[in-house]
């Protein structure tokens, strides 16, 4: 999952700073939501969750989260992409 964008395609594609979307996939066990919501918002440094929505695989074990926080500049991106790499129950992110 080392697949990041660079920091020139970010601020080539987005006007900082701006609403990022994050989209998150993993596995429904051991609070995969409150963890990568806990990361985003430890990353970001704010208090409050960050808007998001989720929603569960037909079989249950798979959830996808999309996380839309406000960003400064494209480094706070990278390093939300990075936080959440080391989530353990992590499928995929883009």
């Amino acid at each position: 999952m080392n697949n990041l964008p660079s920091v020139e395609l970010l601020e080539q594609m987005h006007a900082f700073p701006c609403q990022f979307t994050f989209k998150i996939i993993g596995k429904t066990e051991d609070g995969f939501v409150a963890r990568a919501l806990a990361t985003v918002r430890e990353q970001l440094e704010v208090e409050v969750d960050p808007p998001f929505r989720v929603r569960h695989t037909a079989g249950g074990r798979h959830v996808s989260l999309t996380i839309e926080p406000e960003v400064q500049n494209a480094w706070e991106v990278l390093g939300v992409y990075q936080a959440v790499q080391s989530l353990s129950g992590l499928v995929c992110q883009f």
